[in-house]
């Protein structure tokens, strides 16, 4: 900078010009100025060039500055000066400096003084930059893929103008290099399975173990000790015979070997045109430059990762099962107050002991699996039937959920009305274990509030009948029956007997049937 603010003085620039084109204040100028001067660079008025030449690059345009309070030193920084190599075991060996402080046996001066030793000396530094007490991890070949993302980079529609993370799923085999990636916009448990797969695939068989951090779809908690895994990943682990390897947390050292290939991931993708954004095309580029980058020779190893991996490396893999994965839908969720889990929007019911707790449901097409804190506590039959909400087996049942007992209520104010709604509000009340829709059950017996009880038990009849249990339907029905009824009374002032209503309930309910069909179809609710 001083050989700069030098030649635009000599061009006789002045200081406001050079200090806003350097961006530097103005006794950084006049200071160059002024010693300018004095080594003759400069003639006695600072604007144009002296009688001595300015020294070329890389020599110094002036003699380094020497801060004469360096030379001098305190009686504490010589007395710790004799236990220096002793503080500098004691660093690399990960203490504290107050431990080290404390276990001085010396007179060491105050904490400050001690601390300002450590910085002049670039202790901390040295600390920092140590050596690692953590040996090189060293595999078997077929012993394990390690396994990790990293973003690669922002993603813009231009339509839209949305922005989109895109991750790289980066594995890497521990014997041979070996290099896979697969782009995914999201981290979810299904997709990463289906990454895990697909990866396991091109490999051809299966390692030992793979290893991988804590991520939740790995990790429901992690720990250094016993983390809890994910039911869906240990589902997958025992299904293609690996075992699972989640590292302790923030200790990236145990899988460098995939750390390594983040930002080279990132920079086989740079040259990638995202104008047009597709993920499959995108995919399709990252396997060339996969390809191209385990041709290479690998920089620690010196040897090729494809051909390593075939020569050794493939035929230590376990063969891949013969029947495919049964993927399963995973959803978290705390269990309710009443006991029951959401799922799928059917519910299923657990120990009281688990209310509050976090849960993990695991679901095939047949069944339905309840997880707490990485241990089964339920299991189900899926709930596929449109009118079953609720499933709770025998030993879960309380005694508030013996239906009749607690719901005479409802039993009693039905039977007023007849036998038939009677029955109808019996079918409501048991249909789901005890889970009552009371908007469906007062919707049937609130109707006495607008139509004679005698329509209302004929249309209960009809329903019954019917198996049409809705209070929306069962008002439908009576409007008809009112309907027909004023008919056949008129019908009957005109004295035409022949034509008045006198058909059987059956037909009677059969032609109800059809009225309503024809006006339209009518969502019952189950």
């Amino acid at each position: 900078m001083d050989r700069r603010i030098l030649e635009k003085l000599a061009l006789g620039q002045g200081v406001k010009l050079i200090c806003k084109e350097f961006r530097i204040g103005k006794d950084r100028v006049r200071a160059a100025r002024a010693k300018g001067i004095d080594f003759l660079y400069l003639n006695p008025d600072g604007n144009a060039i002296g009688s001595k030449p300015v020294p070329p690059p890389p020599e110094n345009v002036f003699p380094n500055f020497v801060d004469l309070r360096s030379q001098k030193t305190s009686a504490i920084d010589q007395l710790l000066l004799t236990q220096k190599d002793w503080i500098a075991e004691r660093l690399v060996a990960k203490w504290s400096p107050i431990t080290i402080f404390e276990e001085l046996k010396l007179d060491k001066g105050s904490k400050s003084s001690f601390y300002r030793f450590l910085y002049r000396h670039d202790f901390y530094k040295n600390m920092k930059s140590g050596p690692s007490l953590v040996a090189p991890i060293i595999h078997m070949p077929g012993e394990a893929l390690i396994l990790d993302w990293g973003k690669v980079k922002d993603i813009v529609d231009k339509k839209t103008g949305e922005k989109r993370i895109l991750w790289a799923f980066v594995g890497v085999m521990g014997f041979s290099r070996y290099m896979t990636i697969r782009l995914v916009w999201t981290n979810s448990v299904e997709v990463t399975m289906a990454a895990i797969e697909c990866m396991l695939r091109e490999l051809g068989g299966v390692p030992i173990r793979i290893t991988s951090d804590n991520p939740k779809c790995f990790s429901i908690k992690a720990d250094k000790h016993e983390p809890t895994l994910n039911p869906s990943f240990e589902r997958l682990a025992a299904h293609y015979g690996f075992r699972i390897e989640c590292l302790p947390p923030s200790d990236p050292k145990k899988k460098g070997k995939v750390e390594r290939m983040m930002p080279y991931s990132r920079r086989l993708f740079e040259a990638f045109c995202c104008d047009d954004f597709d993920l499959e095309k995108a995919q399709e580029y990252m396997n060339k430059k996969c390809g191209i980058a385990n041709e290479r020779r690998h920089g620690t190893t010196d040897l090729r990762p494809i051909e390593v991996f075939l020569q050794e490396e493939a035929q230590a893999l376990k063969p891949l099962p013969k029947l495919a994965y049964e993927k399963e839908e995973l959803s978290y969720v705390t269990v309710r107050r009443d006991g029951f889990v959401r799922f799928a929007n059917k519910y299923y019911a657990v120990a009281d002991q688990y209310i509050g707790k976090e849960a993990v449901m695991l679901g095939s097409k047949t069944r339905v699996s309840v997880f707490v804190a990485g241990a089964m506590v339920e299991s189900y039959d899926r709930i596929t039937a449109k009118h079953q909400t609720h499933a709770i087996h025998d030993h879960l049942e309380k005694p508030w959920q013996k239906i009749e007992e607690n719901n005479q209520g409802y039993l009693r104010r039905a039977k007023r009305i007849g036998p038939h709604c009677e029955a109808v509000i019996k079918v409501l009340i048991l249909r789901n274990s005890g889970f009552i829709d009371t908007r469906v059950i007062w919707g049937i017996l609130s109707l006495d509030k607008k139509y004679e009880i005698s329509f209302i038990e004929m249309a209960c009849t009809d329903a019954y009948s019917l198996g049409k249990f809705s209070s929306k339907y069962i008002e439908k029905i009576i409007l008809e029956r009112m309907k027909m009824a004023h008919l056949n009374q008129k019908l009957s002032s005109q004295k035409h007997p022949e034509t008045a209503f006198t058909k059987s309930s059956t037909e009677y309910a059969r032609h109800i049937e059809d009225l309503i069909k024809q006006q339209g179809d009518l969502k019952i609710i189950h």
